[in-house]
């Protein structure tokens, strides 16, 4: 999973997707920012769905997705129709995460509003009722408070039946709801195992209630990493996070906190949230130029899950 709101060019993203494929990873998730998280005013963003929809064309195997979309930039039936542009280019290999927004620094900037959290939950309620409406087969219509559409029949549809949509958050009690309604995973943020454990569980009961399999539903992170083959490299690399972040790096509490250390204790940290329950980790890739430790990862990682 790759920032890319903190300038990361169409040359790195090129690279990037090359080494994933070349490497073996399942698939690329980028952010959808228009603004540094970091706060580096002086980092561009690509758009996220022109980002997919190009590395669709140049991919031949790894899936695709945004973590995630924001209900707040985009009209529903826009949305919708980037990502079945991109299943179909890609040969259906794309997914859909979506959000409420939460950065509001950026929206201001660039003209979207920014309404307070319950009203973007209605938001992205509506979205999700559209966007699954356009994908399905004949006429659709809806009419909310945010948005409405009428004899809807929306062309092409998906490659996929359905197309995955992610949604993640802290699995408060309405996210974990509308999760169950319309997602085919969930995703929590750097979470503490613990904490990942009682996420899933709530997900779990909020499936429960809606009269879902809980089995069907996804469970996933996304967590950020700090790899090294032996301690010197591990230190070297922590020097370049500092650089990138404009601050410095404790190893020791990104070993706490992160998936940091050496292969081994990756490992073992990674074992940890799947006995939590995590089925599938997107790993919060902040050197983005660093193929290195993507390859460190595909060489000693991956296999001990394989």
């Amino acid at each position: 999973m790759v920032e890319g709101q903190e300038d990361v060019t169409w040359d790195d993203w090129v690279a990037i997707a090359q080494a994933c494929e070349r490497l073996g990873f399942e698939a690329l998730f980028r952010s959808d920012h228009y603004g540094s998280v970091e706060g580096f005013g002086e980092r561009g963003s690509l758009d996220a769905w022109g980002t997919l929809c190009a590395l669709a064309a140049i991919t031949s195997e790894l899936r695709l997705g945004t973590l995630v979309s924001p209900a707040t930039f985009r009209h529903p039936s826009v949305l919708a129709k980037n990502a079945v542009t991109a299943d179909r280019i890609s040969g259906g290999r794309v997914e859909l995460g979506i959000g409420t927004g939460w950065l509001e620094a950026e929206h201001r900037a660039y003209g979207f509003p920014f309404p307070p959290l319950r009203t973007r939950m209605d938001r992205l309620a509506e979205q999700l009722e559209i966007i699954r409406g356009s994908w399905a087969d004949g006429r659709f219509d809806f009419a909310g408070e945010h948005w409405s559409v009428e004899r809807l029949d929306a062309r092409p549809k998906p490659v996929q039946d359905p197309l995955p949509i992610l949604m993640g958050g802290a699995a408060g009690p309405r996210g974990a709801a509308l999760a169950a309604r319309f997602a085919a995973e969930y995703n929590v943020v750097h979470p503490a195992p613990e904490d990942a454990a009682a996420a899933r569980e709530r997900v779990r009961a909020a499936c429960e209630q809606a009269g879902r399999d809980p089995a069907t539903l996804t469970f996933s992170m996304m967590h950020a990493f700090l790899i090294g083959a032996d301690e010197d490299d591990l230190r070297a690399r922590a020097g370049r996070l500092g650089e990138w972040q404009d601050g410095g790096v404790d190893i020791g509490e990104k070993r706490r906190s992160w998936l940091a250390g050496t292969p081994d204790e990756v490992i073992a940290r990674l074992r940890e949230y799947e006995a939590a329950g995590v089925e599938r980790v997107m790993l919060q890739h902040l050197l983005h130029r660093d193929v290195e430790a993507l390859e460190l990862i595909a060489a000693e990682v991956v296999p001990a899950f394989a």
